[in-house]
């Protein structure tokens, strides 16, 4: 799901990440290429984007099969439709931390390329490739179809990383309790 960071311009929250960002603070991601930098989101009016399902609001879930662009491969995805689950005087609650999403340059130029997308320019070893709005300074599990489609090559959307079956059953645990807002 995608976080919109309303209240401020990428500019904006660009030189805001890079003012905390230290090579110190980055946490291990699921595959040497990626890592976390959770920073406290005290300048986002960003709100959380999971909830947890309950017997009130999971009529409201959704599925649909859905791909990123026009060259991935589609895959079951479910949510929450937010007009549904929140509204003004019900507000989702501003989330307490954003967990910023790291591929390396290398890595975000071998899945260009596998996709046929033009170079990008930007030189920094680092760059953000997903942001995701909580209330928790650590990694929640990876939703397990997000696993599978990293699973897939390059050329189909994924990143080429096999499958980890103990990381998966964890997703599964925490997933199938929860589900995205959008």
């Amino acid at each position: 799901s995608v976080v919109v960071i309303s209240s401020n311009s990428m500019e904006e929250f660009t030189k805001m990440v890079n003012e905390r960002y230290t090579e110190e603070s980055l946490k291990e991601g699921y595959a040497h290429f990626c890592k976390h930098l959770f920073i406290q989101n005290d300048f986002t009016d960003v709100q959380v984007n999971v909830l947890p399902i309950t017997s009130d609001n999971e009529h409201h879930l959704r599925t649909k099969y859905a791909a990123r662009n026009e060259k991935e491969l589609p895959v079951l995805i479910r949510w929450f439709p937010k007009e549904l689950v929140a509204s003004g005087e019900n507000p989702l609650p501003k989330a307490k931390y954003l967990d910023l999403i790291l591929y390396s340059r290398e890595q975000i130029n071998k899945e260009n390329d596998a996709m046929d997308k033009e170079a990008d320019p930007e030189t920094a070893p680092w760059g953000i490739v997903s942001i995701k709005a909580q209330d928790v300074d650590f990694e929640l599990p990876m939703a397990p179809i997000t696993s599978m489609r990293n699973a897939l090559g390059k050329d189909q959307g994924g990143s080429g990383i096999p499958l980890d079956r103990e990381s998966y059953l964890e997703a599964y645990n925490y997933w199938k309790d929860h589900a995205t807002v959008s």
